[in-house]
């Protein structure tokens, strides 16, 4: 499985989450950080799957 790595941010809204190594743009927003990372790993699927199987790059697999 590869892992991607993403950026979550805490605002004083809530929270934003973006992917890195990814050909294309996938932003994720809300109110927890439960919630971002699940949006996020949804939107992520979405991605990949759907709009570019191929957009996973090289250089960016790795995620703790």
């Amino acid at each position: 499985m590869t892992q991607i790595e993403v950026v979550i941010e805490k605002h004083p809204d809530g929270y934003v989450a973006y992917s890195l190594g990814l050909k294309g743009v996938v932003v994720s927003q809300g109110d927890s950080y439960d919630e971002v990372l699940s949006e996020g790993t949804s939107a992520i699927r979405f991605h990949i799957e759907t709009l570019d199987p191929e957009a996973v790059d090289d250089f960016h697999t790795a995620i703790p």
